[in-house]
């Protein structure tokens, strides 16, 4: 049981340290945590169901953990080489397209939300 929570212990320190690094270094990261407290707050104060709220934050925690792969990929793809290369390019570009993906999934359902208010 102790190695557990050692292991739980280091793997909190570890992701903490991520997502530290990425809040300091990463703009776009910021951006989108700016976003999702915006979005967080309005789903909490407009009359929503509790699934509508539960998706709306679930989507936007998935945006967040779309960006941070995204920059992983972007320092490995980075640090094995600073050259111009094709695959380099295209692994970059596949997860920049995730993180738009998924912030499109969290903009459809606040469009499907917002009309069922109306």
């Amino acid at each position: 049981m102790r190695t557990f929570f050692k292991r739980l212990k280091d793997r909190t320190i570890w992701s903490w340290a991520g997502l530290t690094a990425t809040w300091r270094e990463e703009y776009s990261f910021r951006s989108w945590v700016w976003a999702n407290l915006i979005s967080a707050a309005l789903a909490l104060w407009l009359p929503l169901t509790t699934a509508e709220r539960a998706l709306i934050l679930a989507l936007g925690v998935l945006v967040l953990a779309a960006e941070l792969f995204n920059t992983a990929i972007e320092r490995a793809v980075d640090h094995t080489s600073t050259d111009h290369h094709e695959l380099a390019r295209q692994a970059k570009d596949a997860a920049s397209a995730a993180v738009a993906l998924t912030a499109i999934a969290a903009g459809v359902v606040w469009m499907v939300v917002l009309v069922g208010l109306i």
